[in-house]
């Protein structure tokens, strides 16, 4: 099959999100400048930089009451920073109810029952119980063609890691089994690995 995403792909569902698959979440926790905290999950998600460590993340929609945006974009606007929360198998019914379309007002960590630790670099609110958790200052928000289409980069100034994740000194992701979207409504789960050396190593 062959098609082009401008024509239609004629299929009952979009299969774009299930061909680039599988994708870290991003469990983007912010404060606003009236100190409202927000928590929501997105998908088109990565680090993108070593040097200095930089993460990026794309919001694809708009909400009603937010400007050209949704609240995430909109808050980092304002304050310039956010954290990356990393989801565990064990949280994916609490994330997926942070997922919801939500008022602007609503914390999803009360929302959910999901403990609030305090960031130490930037001011806002982390998932206490999450693998590991990145503190980020905002560097750009880019805005992509299509609407409401944003991606927002970051540098990496604060790491959290739980303890009981670091073994012999490795940050190890069978310990806690990295939840991973696909396509539809799909995701799935990292439950082990294997190491490739590379040529010349």
């Amino acid at each position: 099959m062959f098609y082009k995403p401008s024509d239609g792909h004629g299929l009952p569902h979009n299969p774009f999100n299930a061909i680039v698959t599988p994708r870290p979440i991003g469990w983007i926790s912010t404060r606003g400048s009236n100190g409202a905290d927000n928590l929501a999950p997105y998908s088109f998600f990565n680090a993108v930089a070593y040097v200095p460590p930089q993460v990026m993340f794309a919001s694809t929609g708009v909400k009603d009451d937010r400007d050209g945006t949704k609240d995430s974009v909109s808050n980092i606007r304002e304050t310039g920073v956010f954290c990356v929360n990393v989801v565990e198998y064990a949280m994916k019914d609490v994330m997926n109810k942070t997922s919801g379309d939500w008022t602007a007002d609503t914390d999803e960590f009360a929302l959910a029952e999901i403990e609030k630790a305090a960031c130490d670099q930037i001011d806002c609110a982390r998932v206490g119980a999450a693998p590991a958790s990145l503190e980020c200052r905002m560097t750009q928000i880019v805005q992509l063609e299509g609407a409401a289409n944003f991606v927002v980069f970051g540098e990496v100034v604060g790491v959290h890691m739980r303890d009981d994740c670091l073994v012999d000194g490795i940050f190890d992701v069978t310990r806690f089994n990295p939840l991973t979207r696909l396509g539809y409504r799909d995701y799935s789960v990292v439950r082990e690995k294997f190491s490739l050396a590379r040529p010349g190593e």
